[in-house]
């Protein structure tokens, strides 16, 4: 049985579909097809039935899922073992990001820490904050950075830097620098979208000064930061966003920040990973790293 039967195996389970198997995996759907053909036939049954345009496992894939994805973690542990005696440190670092720290804090550190080990690369991969959990939970990566600290009892979550969330205006814009919590109703908003961390910490913060998201008036929602603040620039609305996200605007005089009196939202940023998955030590370098 070949580690690659194991890994295909793996993710057809987790995704019900030889598709999302192949784009998760990078290769083709007849290439599946073909692993799991070969699977099935060196272990003798069947772990997929082809239900039209959907497939379910049967129960001898049900058996083999949890002991597949064991033993691949063991490999990545022996690999990892290989490496440390050897002294490098090498091969990809694979992290998923939110929006923020994705695009404005994970750059400039892994940088510096690629300075100290060059024979690393990294892949960042940005979704919001909910489906970076979501891949953490089901063992699609080992490490992720996000904007809010999501109910999940299976991961943990270290703060690793701070950050502040201000209401962003056009320059241009005839509002005055500092408003009441009430006068939030009078203005057009464009907020992010469901499962933004952003979007999660705005939320409570508005919900603890006692407004209701649902009573502002709601311009557009908007997939990223980078969409939210380039909004604000053209005067649709305004937003409450990452100071982060728009120092560059701010020292610019393109956008202005208004103050809202009684309302403060600062948060933490979190590196999140698996309570009980052992992390290759490439991983837990660079999660030392960023929390250090």
């Amino acid at each position: 049985m070949e580690t690659r039967h194991l890994q295909v195996f793996t993710a057809v389970y987790r995704t019900r579909s030889f598709t999302r198997a192949a784009e998760e995996l990078f290769t083709s759907q007849p290439t599946i097809s073909e692993h799991m053909k070969n699977l099935e036939d060196r272990i003798g049954c069947k772990l997929f039935d082809r239900l039209g345009r959907s497939i379910s496992p049967t129960p001898e894939a049900d058996l083999l899922y949890p002991k597949a994805v064991a033993i691949l973690d063991e490999m990545h542990k022996l690999e990892t073992g290989l490496a440390t005696a050897a002294k490098t440190v090498s091969g990809e670092l694979i992290i998923g990001a939110s929006t923020i720290p994705g695009e404005y804090l994970l750059p400039a550190r892994a940088a510096q820490f690629n300075n100290s080990y060059p024979e690393l690369s990294f892949e960042i991969m940005i979704k919001d904050s909910g489906r970076i959990i979501d891949d953490i939970s089901a063992h699609r990566i080992y490490l992720g950075v996000v904007g809010a600290e999501l109910p999940a009892t299976n991961l943990k979550f270290i703060p690793f830097d701070r950050d502040e969330l201000v209401l962003a205006a056009a320059s241009v814009m005839d509002i005055p620098m500092t408003i009441a919590l009430n006068d939030l109703v009078n203005f057009d908003f464009l907020i992010r979208e469901q499962g933004s961390g952003t979007g999660s910490t705005v939320n409570h913060c508005l919900n603890q000064a006692g407004i209701d998201q649902h009573a502002l008036r709601i311009r557009a929602t908007l997939g990223s930061s980078t969409a939210i603040k380039e909004a604000v620039k053209t005067g649709l609305g305004i937003a409450f966003i990452s100071t982060t996200a728009i120092r560059e605007e701010l020292s610019q005089g393109t956008v202005k920040s208004i103050e809202v009196e009684g309302l403060s939202m600062k948060r933490s940023f979190f590196v999140v990973i698996q309570k009980k998955r052992t992390l290759p030590f490439r991983y837990q370098l660079f999660k030392d790293f960023l929390i250090s």
